[in-house]
């Protein structure tokens, strides 16, 4: 991809902690798009920031994406790198959930970030330049109790985005996956409002600095995708090679939540 010294970034779920130490990292001589649902905090965040564009979207209001995206591409012409990170996760047994519920998880963690990828990766593609940055989950590599839908929206956002990747290979647009483990961030407050799997994985918990650093090194880099801390994706390959004793020591040892 041909270097662009003034990107054009558009960040989603600007307002959680990865995205709040990435924005940190970016130079002033980029423009930045931050999309995430309280004008309030984006402005607490970010008000002081005279190369930022905050936007107050709710991201599921397909119309409403389409307009944002219109709007930024007839502003500056073009979005050099799409980080689509927002997400929620709720623990709980599968037969608990509310469809309700799972529609809103689908919804925010896929579906959202989906509609971003097809209404920019076309243009990206037009252009012949780009990076699409989907920040993912291990969990959707290796599954565990009482994640269903959490695992199961970012199985489905793996997919896709190994899909887009080949679609656009051949015209300069990159598309990568980050994949983290435990992060400590606000995610937890909803995902485990008592702190006990936030303790029980607190050994291989990652800082939201350290991810945001690693983000940031790979933007404009032709990189597959990003999977840490370097036991979980290990673990990964694991559970690829061995199956059925990964399920074993998934019921057994790790079930942590």
């Amino acid at each position: 991809m041909t270097e662009v010294k003034e990107r054009v970034t558009l960040i989603t779920g600007a307002t959680g902690g990865i995205a709040q130490e990435l924005i940190k990292l970016v130079p002033e001589t980029d423009h930045l798009i931050l999309v995430g649902r309280s004008k309030t905090k984006l402005e607490d965040l970010y008000g002081q920031l005279g190369h930022a564009t905050l936007v107050a979207l709710d991201i599921t209001d397909d119309e409403a994406v389409a307009e944002l995206v219109d709007s930024v591409y007839d502003k500056f012409g073009r979005i050099d790198i799409l980080v689509n990170n927002a997400g929620y996760a709720i623990y709980k047994e599968a037969e608990a959930f509310a469809m309700a519920e799972i529609r809103d998880m689908f919804n925010v963690n896929t579906l959202a970030s989906i509609n971003f990828c097809r209404l920019v990766a076309g243009r990206m593609k037009q252009s012949g330049s780009g990076h699409i940055i989907n920040i993912v989950s291990m969990s959707g590599y290796v599954a565990t109790a009482k994640s269903s839908i959490y695992s199961a929206t970012k199985y489905a956002m793996i997919g896709y985005s190994d899909t887009l990747r080949l679609e656009m290979a051949e015209h300069g647009v990159y598309v990568t996956t980050i994949n983290p483990g435990p992060v400590s961030t606000g995610f937890f407050d909803l995902a485990d409002p008592d702190g006990s799997y936030q303790k029980s994985v607190k050994a291989f918990t990652l800082s939201p600095e350290v991810v945001a650093q690693r983000i940031y090194r790979i933007f404009g880099q032709n990189k597959r995708n990003l999977n840490m801390p370097c036991i979980l994706s290990a673990t990964h390959k694991f559970y690829t090679l061995f199956p059925r004793l990964s399920d074993w020591f998934a019921r057994n040892l790790f079930n942590l939540k």
